[in-house]
């Protein structure tokens, strides 16, 4: 090939001074061809390193594009239009990444793996040469050497052809090897030119197959594809754009509107104090105690619901009960030198708590908002907004909030200009109206203008005295329940289960086909205490039995209300709040005219009312098997009874049947003559026998008459 130097390899056995300085050319040579291709060789890894993340990149970035619509993000709804287009982007980078696959693998087999012969074959063949050539030179002057030192006056025949033998070898060897290392130099020159070429031709090649086959996949479907979603983000990226707008300026408006709340005690004169709220949150510090004498001040976020002041940590997902400030009193108090310090104190004054607000302002805002909801005082002059909003808070006092951002969003405001609705509408009520009755009139289920027993009469001491002297009748109220002082069951009953509820009311219902009863009653029940600000129930413990329904005084045990288990006709629980259930009584007759009277009891429990309304489904399925098996052995002593007595007249007419065989023998055997005895006697009977005899006749005569 002309434009290539070579070593000349004729010249290697003489080993002259130009030789050995061309040879040093050529290795000065090679050094930098080796330094060159060594950075050439980590550059091109670094392409196929960099290929091959690519390719696998590509790979899992269409694996997550596929598991999208599996996620489930706590912000965000099923979104359909989205989850189906990154169906479609994870279809065509999936493609990609099998095109950047095969370009891994051409570049592996046309680019790395000549560059990578030339390196570790060529190369290090060349440093072997080299050190092969260096010990072979080094032996053959050492062998010069030995043979010039041979002495002349006494000559060794032996020495002398073993020094020639050594010259002969290592000359040898130094040839062959010379040769060798010089025609490796030669061919090297062309192997730098084919190692530099091919690597960077199958590179080209390779990429050239990988943007055919790009082109090849992505038809122009795909183009208007990407069209159209190119679309969208410009159309999304100018909603952002006028979202940003809106949001800044509700920044710089806010901005401005809340300048005077960032004092922590602003002038009365500039935000005057609003004393007819009946909602308060807000942060506050509260007094805890923390040793005998020593107190500790933590800051919380308080919040009134219902009739009920919360306090929640920062963090905390749920707020705590503090105390219930129905019927409490609150006021103003110093404490340890603290401004703007308040006391509420429940109405039994076992509970009490010191609060310190952040101002004046908002002290006594929130001493008036305590204050109107202890007294439940509303300011509206619209009646129905008034039941509405009541109604609310009876139903969040009972109901727990469902989640927290539920809870945090009955804060707000309420909407200006909601539409009127009557009594019965679904505003009021308390769960889901069900498609029975929402085709069902209510006046059907519950009569209207029925009277509402919002707590339980417990009987009294004078009673209990009377009662006792009328022979022990239980008091009779005007909803058909007995009162405490009839005769207690037997205790040796299958099922005993204890429950803590509280009485919520009872009124007298229509209907007991459906639950829808049970349902409408509990809503009007809700209702009608929050309208007329009765918030207290009476806590019992409702003792389930195969024989009857109690509710027990927890403190005295003694038996407020019992029900017959039979005249349960309905147990059900709410739909939505579990802690609420009720059931329908039906009694024989509670009113003057005898009928059938149907009253429906509300109550709440700690726990879910399923389990109660199963107990008492268990209970009866109970007293409807032992009512059988007690019908059925009293049957079957009726029916032995009668086999006794059958029994019994039987044997009476088996007696009779042998007295009167008796007495017919004894007749024939005094009409019989008298015989002389075997002895020569004769049997005389005597006169009280002879009026025996005819005695016997005449009865047996008689009897025979009489039969």
């Amino acid at each position: 090939m002309p434009g290539i130097d070579t070593l000349p390899i004729e010249e290697t056995l003489e080993d002259s001074p130009q030789t050995r300085s061309l040879l040093g050319v050529f290795e000065e040579d090679t050094a930098a061809i080796s330094s060159y291709f060594s950075q050439l060789f980590k550059a091109m890894q670094r392409i196929y390193d960099a290929q091959n993340e690519l390719s696998a990149a590509t790979h899992l970035t269409s694996k997550l594009l596929k598991d999208y619509e599996k996620q489930r993000f706590p912000l965000g709804g099923d979104d359909e239009v989205m989850s189906s287009t990154l169906q479609q982007f994870a279809k065509v980078i999936d493609e990609l990444s099998s095109c950047h696959a095969v370009l891994s693998t051409q570049l592996a087999d046309a680019m790395m793996f000549p560059i990578t012969q030339f390196k570790e074959r060529d190369l290090r063949e060349i440093l072997i040469l080299k050190e092969v050539f260096q010990i072979a030179s080094d032996d053959h002057d050492a062998a010069i050497n030995r043979y010039s030192r041979l002495s002349k006056r006494k000559e060794n025949e032996k020495v002398k052809n073993e020094v020639m033998e050594d010259v002969y070898t290592s000359r040898k060897k130094q040839h062959e090897t010379t040769m060798h290392y010089f025609a490796s130099l030669n061919m090297l020159q062309y192997k730098k030119k084919i190692a530099l070429l091919e690597p960077l031709l199958g590179y080209m090649q390779a990429q050239i197959s990988f943007f055919k086959l790009g082109s090849e996949n992505l038809t122009q479907q795909w183009e208007d594809f990407l069209t159209n979603i190119g679309t969208s983000v410009q159309n999304v990226r100018r909603e952002m754009d006028s979202d940003a707008e809106a949001v800044e300026q509700t920044i710089q408006d806010l901005i401005e509107a809340s300048d005077p709340l960032y004092m922590p005690d602003p002038d009365p004169n500039t935000i005057p104090v609003n004393r007819n709220l009946t909602r308060k949150a807000g942060y506050l510090n509260t007094r805890n105690k923390t040793g005998l004498v020593s107190f500790s001040w933590d800051r919380q976020y308080f919040f009134t619901q219902g009739g009920n002041l919360m306090s929640q940590s920062r963090g905390a997902v749920a707020g705590g009960l503090v105390m219930d400030i129905d019927n409490c009193s609150v006021m103003a108090v110093d404490c340890e030198d603290r401004r703007f310090g308040f006391q509420i104190t429940s109405f039994d004054g076992k509970k009490a708590a010191i609060l310190q607000a952040e101002s004046r302002k908002d002290c006594e805002e929130w001493i008036a908002t305590i204050n109107n909801i202890s007294k439940r005082i509303y300011l509206s002059e619209n009646p129905e907004e008034i039941a509405a909003r009541v109604n609310q808070s009876a139903l969040e006092a009972v109901t727990p909030s469902p989640s927290f951002q539920q809870r945090h969003e009955s804060f707000r405001p309420s909407t200006q200009g909601r539409p009127k609705t009557a009594r019965s509408g679904s505003q009021c009520s308390v769960g889901s109206e069900s498609p029975a009755l929402s085709s069902l009139s209510l006046d059907s289920l519950v009569a209207p203008d029925t009277p509402i027993q919002f707590d339980i009469i417990s009987p009294v001491s004078e009673e209990h005295a009377s009662q006792a002297k009328s022979g022990g009748q239980g008091r009779t109220n005007p909803f058909g329940e007995t009162g405490g002082t009839q005769s207690e069951e037997s205790e040796d009953s299958i099922l005993h289960q204890l429950f803590i509820v509280r009485f919520l009311g009872c009124m007298e219902v229509k209907a007991t086909e459906s639950t829808d009863v049970i349902y409408e009653t509990m809503r009007q029940i809700l209702a009608a205490r929050a309208i007329h600000n009765i918030f207290r129930m009476t806590e019992s413990h409702l003792l389930v039995t195969c024989e009857c329904l109690k509710l027990i005084d927890p403190q005295t045990q003694v038996t407020r209300l019992r029900f017959s288990l039979s005249s349960v006709v309905l147990c059900a629980t709410h739909q939505e709040n579990k802690r609420l259930f009720g059931f329908v009584l039906q009694t024989a007759g509670g009113r003057v005219d005898g009928r059938p009277v149907t009253v429906c009891y509300v109550f709440e429990s700690n726990n879910d009312g399923e389990k109660i309304c199963d107990s008492v489904g268990l209970a009866k399925q109970i007293a409807l098997h032992s009512e059988m098996d007690r019908k059925a052995s009293q049957k079957q002593r009726e029916l032995d009874k009668a086999k006794e007595k059958q029994q019994e007249e039987l044997h009476k007419q088996k007696q009779i049947e042998k007295d009167l065989e008796e007495q017919s023998r004894l007749i024939a055997a005094s009409s019989r003559p008298s015989q002389p005895a075997a002895d020569g006697q004769v049997l005389v009977l005597s006169n009280s026998q002879s009026e025996d005899s005819d005695a016997g006749e005449e009865g047996q005569k008689k009897g025979e008459s009489e039969a």
